[in-house]
């Protein structure tokens, strides 16, 4: 299997310079290629550009611009290339199917922040200095760079890469390790309901509050934004001190937010594989959830609309994405398959609205968000328990009719 592992860099201050250089001068290729496909597909030839063209270009690019092309590994390049092509891929596939198809963009300096190396040892090496105690990794045009290494890394090193957070450097590698042996079986199964009063909660009645970082955050956040809007939009080397200050100080509340909400979601799914062997959750289409509401034009006035309810449903979209569920979610599969576990996705339609014990559904079964009962039987139980039970049930009868 693939693990990855992230490491806090602590680069000298000339060490920053050159991985400040080299991300400029891969969003400046990066940045070419985009033009050069962009110009070919303008021409009346309507000319299409591949990768391997590209690639094929780099050895002149770099004997022309030996100062600054030149200094950096040429498979860190190709990796960029690939970068793009990739993101062309993706534009193709979305038209193709329908979606909105978002052309690929021009990076700004500030934009791009990653440079992938695609093999250790080729323009980068992994523990550098093996016969030094403190870690080091190496790359190309930079030297080696100190590392603080918080945990050991298992299994062989496959790719790495150099990524800028703020004003924090990081080094993230790829290890391909043999399968973990799985946690031993505990015999219980669960299925969870997730939500926005409680996190989740699980079919044995337990309950996840939901910590809300976002909102906790929100008066600093918005004091932050109000104080960046003070300056005028310019660009990075037009920007004075204070500025530079209030965009950082932005970046790091949403970085703060980002990680609590990684550690949350961390903290949870590895509770959940450690107590149950089966876990069946909601297939929630959280991007459809959070959409704004179309608008309604006025068909007696032209050119006015009628009210959609879109005040509202902001601020439900706005807890939907503070919760960070699409996170949670492929953390937990993450941890469950390193685990030996299962987890099912199933269909969300009518789990709070069918009562448990009698089968009966209902609109009428859930008369408030969080109590449900039953107009039928007459069964009373909290509305996010009963979603988590049917979850379960559904799961394990997919589980069932397509055996592993």
């Amino acid at each position: 299997m693939i693990r990855a592992y992230k490491f806090l860099l602590r680069p000298t201050v000339r060490q920053t310079q050159a991985l400040g250089e080299m991300l400029r001068d891969h969003c400046s290729l990066y940045n070419g290629a985009l033009q050069e496909r962009r110009d070919a597909y303008r021409h009346s030839s309507k000319a299409s550009i591949r990768y391997g063209m590209q690639s094929g270009q780099l050895k002149e690019i770099r004997a022309f611009d030996p100062e600054r092309q030149g200094r950096w590994s040429f498979s860190s390049q190709q990796a960029t290339l690939r970068r793009l092509d990739k993101a062309f891929t993706a534009f193709f596939r979305r038209v193709t199917s329908g979606d909105a198809p978002g052309y690929p963009r021009f990076r700004g300096v500030n934009r791009f922040d990653t440079v992938d190396f695609p093999k250790d040892g080729d323009g980068c090496r992994w523990d550098s200095t093996p016969h030094d105690p403190t870690t080091r990794v190496r790359f190309q045009g930079v030297g080696h760079v100190k590392v603080n290494q918080h945990r050991a890394v298992a299994g062989r090193v496959k790719t790495v890469s150099v990524k800028r957070e703020g004003r924090k450097w990081f080094v993230v590698l790829t290890a391909e390790q043999d399968q973990p042996e799985p946690l031993p079986a505990t015999g219980s199964v669960a299925g969870i309901d997730l939500g926005i009063a409680s996190f989740l909660a699980d079919s044995h009645g337990e309950f996840v509050p939901n910590p809300r970082h976002g909102r906790t955050a929100a008066a600093k956040l918005e004091a932050a934004q109000q104080a960046l809007s003070r300056f005028p939009r310019r660009k990075a080397k037009d920007r004075t001190a204070n500025h530079h200050r209030a965009v950082e100080r932005v970046a790091q509340l949403h970085g703060k937010i980002r990680r609590q909400r990684l550690d949350h979601a961390h903290k949870t799914a590895l509770g959940l594989v450690r107590q149950h062997d089966f876990i069946a959750h909601e297939d929630l289409k959280i991007r459809n959830m959070s959409k704004a509401p179309a608008p309604k034009p006025d068909p007696g006035r032209p050119g006015t609309f009628l009210p959609n309810g879109a005040a509202a449903k902001a601020g439900l979209n706005k807890s939907i994405n503070d919760a960070g569920w699409g996170v949670f979610l492929t953390i937990l599969h993450a941890k469950a398959e390193s685990a030996g576990r299962e987890v099912i996705a199933v269909d969300p339609r009518n789990t709070s609205r069918t009562c448990p014990e009698c089968g009966h559904t209902a609109k009428e079964n859930r008369p408030t968000q969080g109590k449900f009962h039953c107009v039928s039987c007459g069964h009373t139980a909290h509305a996010d328990t009963v979603g988590a039970l049917n979850v379960l049930r559904a799961g394990l009868v997919r589980r069932d009719a397509n055996p592993a």
